[in-house]
């Protein structure tokens, strides 16, 4: 499951055109927690999926890979 989370974050961050280093800016995290999201060695904070879905204006569901919108 967290090989999936983690590509769809990476998958967000793409379709937003960030680098690692402007998305973990925006998210007050750095360059190698993003890398760990992304390669699933780690999850983000309930408080950071909010503030990823607020942004992105997508719901924690989508992000968790519960729903595909």
């Amino acid at each position: 499951m967290r090989n999936k989370i983690g590509k769809r974050i990476k998958e967000i961050r793409l379709e937003n055109k960030l680098s690692q280093y402007e998305f973990g800016k925006l998210l007050s995290v750095s360059q190698d927690t993003i890398s760990l999201w992304e390669t699933g060695k780690s999850l983000p904070s309930t408080e950071i999926l909010i503030l990823m879905a607020e942004h992105f204006k997508l719901s924690v569901d989508y992000i968790l890979c519960l729903t595909e919108y």
